[in-house]
């Protein structure tokens, strides 16, 4: 499998990395004509905006729509969460434009800025049901958005607990957006068909779990199974999951 990681902006390179790591080619994508080439995508987290902006000014989004419909595997972390969400607020002055596809509501920055990044062990009983090992997961959150609804065709893999300093932004959500409710918990890893995305950065762990690159379509392609990648990866044997790549 030749797997394009979206290389305009972000942290491309650590995923990249992670690639190399699980034995998967992967490439980098500047240009619509070189989505012909890679048979799954993954879009970087990195500043959304800047993002939008550079994607809009290489004429990028029509040939992202199109791969996303293709049915091929597609991964979104972060930015890229925020990319393929179907609707987003919280959004600069002006909006950004989306991909689309993933039938959820996110919020851009939910958690906040820079300095109220985090990590916080996850509940993944999905995850390790599907691909062995611990049933939580290191989830590294920066400057990271939310999803506070989901369709009924999106599949729900994990949820975070909301810090005390967050929970007002889901009240001036709550107040402004009908059918969103106050919680103290918000959903943080989703998939839908071909399409995963998760609120935090797997790439920044030696936990590959989250890399569901193996993607078999069954069923004329109406749905997606994922097959564990842990047995290519050398370093995971030498490491307990949450540990992190760069030390």
């Amino acid at each position: 499998m030749t797997v394009g990681v979206l290389a305009l902006q972000g942290s491309f390179n650590e995923h990249l990395t992670a690639l190399r790591r699980i034995g998967e080619k992967g490439v980098e994508i500047r240009k619509a004509e070189q989505l012909e080439a890679v048979d799954a995508l993954i879009i970087p987290g990195g500043e959304s905006t800047t993002m939008a902006k550079l994607a809009h000014y290489h004429n990028l989004f029509p040939a992202l729509r199109e791969f996303v419909k293709t049915g091929k595997p597609v991964w979104g972390t972060c930015a890229g969460l925020i990319f393929l969400a179907d609707n987003a607020i919280g959004q600069k002055s002006g909006g950004q434009e989306l991909i689309g596809g993933l039938d959820c509501m996110v919020h851009r920055n939910f958690f906040g800025s820079q300095l109220q990044s985090f990590e916080i062990q996850l509940s993944v009983p999905k995850l390790a049901e599907e691909e062995g090992g611990p049933s939580t997961f290191r989830g590294v959150f920066i400057r990271a958005p939310a999803i506070l609804e989901v369709g009924p065709e999106v599949e729900v893999l994990a949820d975070c607990p909301v810090p005390p300093e967050t929970r007002k932004n889901m009240m001036l959500v709550a107040n402004d957006q009908k059918g969103i409710a106050s919680s103290d918990r918000v959903i943080v890893a989703v998939r839908q068909g071909n399409l995963l995305a998760t609120a935090f950065h797997p790439e920044l762990t030696s936990d590959s779990r989250c890399f569901f690159l193996k993607m078999k379509k069954d069923n004329g392609g109406k749905m997606l199974q994922c097959t564990s990648t842990s047995e290519t990866d050398a370093l995971q044997e030498k490491k307990p999951y949450d540990l992190p790549i760069y030390e």
